[in-house]
């Protein structure tokens, strides 16, 4: 439903990209999107084009004066859903053992509602088993992880670690904020 409230965290990834349409996407059908950017990130994507797809300035710092209270704890207590795309392997273990040293992870930890991550790596990360057993957890705590798919990766070969396309993203934030 349009008016929710929707905060996207983009980690370090070619993949934020897609991040960067689903965003448009989102604001456009109605939602009121907050995106949050790690500093790898922001080597990708920059935050004037998060800033202008969603027509508010990204979070990327964790003392931030716009939010008194803390911005982790604040953007935690307004928001419907928290989708994490692309999630790298760093942020996956940083959600899986509770670290929380950015806005991203420490918000992770505040955020009561609904969770969605779509991973996105190389597919020889993604095959680790540490990466296998983050993702195992995370799915144990009920976040719901939006599986990568196959095909070419920007390591230049094929194999899984794909981020879903934005039209997937868009269905999955529609279902979860939906209840199914």
């Amino acid at each position: 439903m349009p008016d929710q409230k929707i905060l996207i965290g983009v980690t370090g990834g070619v993949a934020a990209y897609k991040t960067a349409f689903l965003t448009s996407r989102l604001a456009q059908a109605g939602y009121q999107v907050q995106v949050m950017m790690t500093a790898a990130a922001q080597k990708f994507v920059g935050p004037a084009t998060f800033a202008a797809l969603s027509g508010r300035g990204v979070a990327s710092e964790v003392f931030d004066e716009r939010f008194p209270l803390g911005a982790h704890i604040e953007l935690a207590r307004d928001y419907d859903l928290m989708l994490v795309a692309p999630a790298s392997a760093d942020f996956l273990a940083k959600a899986a053992h509770g670290l929380a040293d950015d806005l991203l992870s420490t918000t992770y930890l505040c955020f009561t509602g609904p969770v969605l991550v779509a991973p996105t790596m190389n597919v020889e990360m993604w095959n680790q088993p540490s990466v296998q057993r983050n993702i195992e957890t995370l799915r144990n705590d009920g976040v719901q992880i939006i599986e990568p798919g196959s095909g070419w990766l920007s390591c230049r070969v094929e194999g899984k670690g794909r981020m879903v396309e934005p039209d997937d993203l868009f269905t999955a934030v529609e279902s979860a904020l939906d209840g199914n």
